[in-house]
């Protein structure tokens, strides 16, 4: 059995004209290409409207390649996570492969899609994920308690912001992805295996 055979279930995904974009766009799309072998097709369907485009290029590059307290992995995970919850395929898809290869551990991102109490996590990561769990699950149940137990394990303010960033953008990007059938890049299926 395979995945459906489209980017979204929307039509105004299909038949994006990369040569059409600004040079910046097919200069991003190029880099892509060159470190993953692919467009990532959330970029694709976004590509419909360069403009959101743009905003959701930048605020997901600052969110997650920018400077944190938070290593990349440990956004991935908080990525996969909130996806795990949301039941996401295309970002469950999508990040755990970027665990897979950040970690080189070929077996954590399923661990974290399936059950990440399972998975052997220190202390300070299973307090990361329990809290992004729960703001996906329970966001009203969010309490100082909750913050204090990240800051005992090691978090300060900056990266409580950061975890919760993460989770919420997550959080939205799951909603938008499942509402318009978005499928992963047959590709991730393969990387870091």
């Amino acid at each position: 059995m395979s995945q459906p055979d489209h980017i979204s279930a929307l039509k105004i995904t299909d038949n994006i004209e990369i040569v059409k974009l600004k040079k910046e766009t097919q200069d991003y799309f190029k880099q892509c290409e060159d470190s993953l072998g692919f467009v990532p097709n959330v970029l694709l369907a976004y590509a419909h409207d360069e403009a959101k485009l743009d905003h959701f290029m930048g605020f997901y590059n600052h969110l997650m390649h920018g400077d944190s307290g938070l290593s990349k992995l440990e956004r991935e995970m908080i990525a996969v996570v909130v996806s795990s919850h949301n039941r996401c395929y295309y970002c469950m898809v999508s990040h755990s492969a970027a665990v897979r290869k950040i970690s080189k551990d070929p077996i954590l991102g399923e661990l974290l899609v399936m059950n990440y109490r399972s998975a052997d996590l220190s202390n300070r990561h299973l307090a990361m994920l329990d809290f992004a769990w729960k703001l996906t699950e329970n966001p009203d149940k969010i309490t100082d308690v909750d913050r204090e137990h990240l800051k005992d394990e090691g978090f300060d303010e900056h990266d409580i912001w950061d975890i919760s960033a993460v989770a919420s953008f997550y959080n939205m990007s799951n909603r938008m992805a499942s509402a318009i059938d978005l499928m992963p890049n047959t590709g991730y299926h393969q990387k870091a295996r």
